[in-house]
């Protein structure tokens, strides 16, 4: 009785509703048994006397044939990593010279704790003569002694992660299988070079940079100023694979849906972020990062997901490009082509009526209160390479995923795939969250006075300042690509009106301009330029007028200075100016006024953004000007050089170097440094920079790759974050 009482308790609880637990984790593994016996077995019978398989030999060395032809050789794993729909080779040796006519075996790839043939987690391999394209086969290429040499076909659909390879004997009383040997388990992955593959992308300079390269650049600052800086994704270092698999695990995705690239990015992107579902980052937009690292610290994806894989917790701190940085990792290690996109000028519309509002007191200044909506300097999304069977035909290759938690998609914190031909083309009916990403890059920004009894009358409308500048990294090099056309006609086209009537018919709310009572004042222009300051000094804004009219005007103007998250979220304003000016007709006046350091550098935050508001009422007609600008800072950025042979498995030493530019001294200062290949990331805190002094760092270290490499450091203290510095370095064969 306590024996049947015992296995009972070991068995899962069902529930009435399904005959077999959820099988979504990649992990979980079943019992094989090593003799299956068809009923019972004779006296005498020994399994010796029958085709034994001694070993299994796996190619699985880097610079083997199957690594070299899956373009896997570049992961750090001892085990077997190939491409789905492409043949790969393995070598059995048996106990003696195998006998097609006699003997009879085959192979079995397991996933999960309940394999099932019809779920592809159970996948039996009988040896054939032929391979047919893109289907589950095997044939021998070669026999030799006691051993035998196979070519093995997967499915170019199936489900990819970690298999677990047995090979089965029959036998007249039963089943001979292989013991379970995890040196033979063999990763499949997507694969881009198969034409059969859901993410085939024909052109090969495009996989080598959206599939193997494992750094990238990620774009910032804002649009009259892009920033760029390094990102390293990291795919390929050690034990990032697994965390990637563990990902979809963490999401519960059945494994029987991972052969699906939509599914994938679906689930990923609701847990990269920790809303919902405890996922792999937190995101914090309020500058006070404490028990975590700021955003801005990070360099690369590597220590994100390792700390998340060993932990379970989320990993403290993320914004949207390390949220894109890691969601890139995950795509491009399980080889989805993948890109890192920023759009500058980025809209988030809380209630997705392509209309942004900006309310304007009585005076003209903006008001802080009934504002919601928000323009982000920029932000960072993500695109990934599929064909899209779900939608009509036209709306496969680039899907963007973004998962920064911004709004809820079905319940959930996830945005994604959205075609972005559907987006360009105003076709938002097609799933997934394409409304959204339409508002992000289409919005119009609607400035609107508030009377004191309650009525609005719309003083300005802009219609070209969101979604301004769309870019990725270019192929081959470190430059940017302009992609702004991918997502949208050219500004004040027949094609840009054909698509927003479009998206309108499928349900993007937009109040047209004239619903609203709207005159404006055509024959006043004005402009605002802020120079281009560095972090700590001086700088001067010039708002200049134009008078078109044969009238003399005057106008009250009011600039307001705010010092605002990247996200367009003001914490504070620095600086309020008004004064009178006189128009003279047909003619411009310019106006300069300074902002000094000392208004600014007490409340300044890490992206060093300045958001300026200037209206102006024309006295004359009581009609309102605005317009609005976001500026950054020039920030310090860190050196690097080497010192010694640069000579893969040889010691090398790499300098950092920082001079403090600031008038103050920065304290508690971190500084981390990472390179693929090159070295894994180093942390050193440094008590105190006094002004003007430098800061060195000298780090040993021993390559392990050839080839042409990236160093890439972050210095990050309360008083100043963002410091970027990065170096190139050619790595020789020993």
């Amino acid at each position: 009785m306590s024996e049947t009482m015992s296995t009972n308790e070991k068995k899962l609880p069902l529930n009435g509703r399904r005959a077999i637990p959820p099988n979504n984790s990649n992990d979980d593994e079943n019992e094989v048994p090593e003799m299956e016996a068809f009923g019972v077995i004779p006296r005498g019978f020994n399994p010796r006397d029958y085709l034994r398989v001694e070993d299994i030999y796996m190619f699985k060395e880097p610079q083997e044939i199957n690594k070299q032809e899956h373009h896997t050789d570049k992961y750090y794993s001892p085990k077997l990593i190939v491409r789905r729909g492409q043949p790969f080779q393995i070598q059995i040796y048996f106990n003696r010279p195998y006998k097609p006519e006699t003997d009879q075996f085959w192979l079995e790839f397991l996933m999960g704790r309940y394999p099932q043939q019809n779920k592809g987690t159970y996948i039996p391999i009988l040896v054939g003569n032929v391979l047919k394209p893109g289907q589950w086969g095997a044939k021998i290429t070669h026999r030799e002694n006691n051993s035998i040499q196979l070519s093995i076909m997967s499915s170019a659909t199936c489900i990819i992660g970690k298999f677990r390879l047995y090979v089965a004997v029959l036998t007249p009383f039963g089943i001979l299988r292989t013991r379970r040997n995890s040196a033979t388990d063999t990763y499949i992955l997507f694969n881009p070079w198969c034409q059969l593959d859901a993410v085939y992308l024909d052109d090969e300079k495009e996989r080598e940079e959206y599939v193997l390269n494992d750094v990238g650049i990620v774009f910032h600052g804002n649009v009259e100023d892009v920033k760029s800086r390094s990102w390293s994704y990291g795919q390929f270092e050690e034990n990032i694979l697994d965390a990637c698999l563990f990902l979809m695990d963490k999401a519960e995705l059945e494994l029987s849906g991972r052969g699906n690239p939509i599914k994938i990015c679906r689930v990923a992107s609701a847990v990269i972020n920790s809303r919902d579902d405890d996922g792999v980052i937190a995101g914090s937009w309020n500058n006070s990062y404490d028990y975590g690292v700021a955003p801005s610290a990070w360099t690369g994806s590597v220590d994100i997901l390792l700390e998340y894989y060993s932990s379970k917790q989320p990993v403290r701190y993320g914004q949207c490009w390390v949220f894109a940085g890691v969601f890139n990792t995950f795509l491009r290690c399980l080889g989805i082509p993948a890109r890192l996109i920023t759009n500058y000028s980025s809209a988030h519309d809380n209630n997705a009526n392509l209309r942004l509002d900006f309310f304007l007191d009585d005076e003209g200044k903006v008001d802080t209160r009934l504002t919601k909506d928000s323009v982000w300097n920029y932000h960072c999304w993500n695109e990934a390479w599929m064909t899209r069977p779900d939608l009509p035909v036209g709306f496969g290759g680039w899907q963007v995923v973004d998962a920064t938690p911004q709004e809820t998609s079905d319940g959930m914190y996830r945005c994604g795939p959205a075609s972005v031909q559907a987006i360009k083309h105003g076709h938002v009916c097609f799933q997934f969250d394409a409304p959204f990403v339409y508002a992000e890059v289409n919005g119009d920004i609607f400035y609107t006075k508030m009377d004191k009894n309650g009525t609005q009358t719309v003083e300005g409308v802009d219609t070209t300042h969101i979604g301004q500048l769309i870019v990725t990294k270019e192929v081959g090099g470190d430059g940017m690509m302009d992609i702004t056309e991918e997502y949208k006609f050219r500004e004040g086209s027949d094609e840009e009106r054909l698509a927003l009537e479009t998206a309108v018919m499928y349900g993007v709310k937009k109040q047209s301009i004239q619903d609203t009572t709207y005159q404006p004042q055509t024959d006043v222009e004005m402009d605002f330029q802020a120079q281009k300051a560095v972090l700590g000094n001086d700088f001067k804004v010039t708002i200049t007028f134009r008078n078109k009219s044969r009238n003399s005007y005057t106008a009250t103007t009011y600039l307001s200075g705010n010092i605002v998250f990247y996200t367009g979220v003001t914490k504070s304003e620095f600086k309020k100016q008004s004064f009178s000016v006189k128009l003279e007709p047909s003619s411009s006046s310019s106006f300069d006024i300074m902002i000094k350091s000392s208004e600014y550098m007490s409340d300044l935050l890490e992206q060093a953004s300045f958001h300026f508001f200037v209206t102006a009422r024309i006295n004359e007609t009581g009609k309102i000007l605005a317009v609005q600008k976001a500026t950054v800072l020039e920030i310090p950025t860190l050196r690097i050089k080497t010192k010694g042979e640069l000579v893969a498995g040889k010691e090398m030493s790499v300098i950092v170097e920082f001079t403090n530019p600031l008038k103050q001294t920065l304290e508690n200062v971190t500084l981390r440094l990472e390179g693929p290949g090159v070295l894994r990331t180093i942390k050193k805190q440094f008590g105190r920079i006094p002004m003007n002094s430098t800061l060195t760092w000298e780090v040993k270290c021993i390559p392990m790759r050839p080839g042409l490499r990236k160093l890439i450091a972050s210095l990050s203290c309360d008083a100043l974050r963002h410091v970027y510095g990065e170096l190139n370095v050619q790595i020789q064969k020993p």
